[in-house]
């Protein structure tokens, strides 16, 4: 794109927390967690230019609106999506020119049986939207790594998983998950303990993210 065009607008919550440093400097124009009708109300305020989908809104009002990211890509906006609603968006519109990136997306659009629920949590309803909750996806791919390491077995992996996947998305912290694991393997809570140390890099959303802001692909061109 033109450098004209060049700034993103970004709608983004908890996911951001690990990634804000990034944020200083780069000409992104930061916006609260995506709601029904937002992505119109820019669109019709503003000239086309970028714009990226992380978090949204949904539990507690009408998620982002398929129609109003069609009106955005209608009107010459790139409009790119990841880690979270945003990834969920971009598959279900990627034939229709909305942009994903990133883990996340891919796992979605590899995996037709991928549920929303995955990316969903509970957050603080202002600024910095601190979580409180853990989405499934990062559960998910730390139960791998235990059975890697071989804290868990692959049925007990399953098991677990199975668990948490009934649970309502907002009761899957990661001092439950922790618990449910323990009640499995009591004796290597020593080991365990050494894995949630160092969950950060189970948390793919946030990878994705930064990864996005690192690499601005935004600027590579339309």
């Amino acid at each position: 794109m033109s450098k004209l065009n060049s700034r993103c607008w970004l709608f983004v919550g908890p996911t951001l927390n690990g990634s804000a440093p990034l944020v200083n400097g780069s000409g992104l124009k930061i916006l609260p967690p995506v709601k029904r009708g937002d992505v119109e109300r820019l669109v019709l305020k503003r000239r086309p230019s970028v714009m990226a989908i992380v978090d949204g809104q949904f539990h507690q009002c009408l998620s982002v609106g398929h129609a109003e990211i069609r009106l955005a890509l209608a009107k010459g906006w790139q409009v790119w999506g990841l880690s979270s609603m945003g990834a969920i968006r971009a598959c279900e519109m990627k034939h229709l020119g909305m942009r994903g990136y990133g883990e996340v997306y891919q796992w979605y659009c590899r995996d037709e049986y991928f549920r929303d629920d995955e990316v969903a949590l509970m957050h603080r309803p202002n600024p910095p939207y601190n979580a409180v909750s853990e989405p499934l996806i990062h559960l998910r791919v730390w139960l791998q790594e235990l059975v890697k390491i071989r804290l868990l077995s692959a049925g007990q992996q399953r098991a677990l998983l199975k668990q948490l996947m009934s649970m309502w998305f907002g009761d899957r912290t990661l001092a439950r998950a922790q618990a449910m694991v323990l009640s499995v393997i009591p004796h290597r809570a020593r080991e365990l303990d050494k894995t949630l140390a160092e969950f950060d890099r189970f948390r793919l959303k946030s990878h994705d993210l930064d990864n996005f802001l690192r690499e601005q692909p935004w600027k590579l061109g339309a």
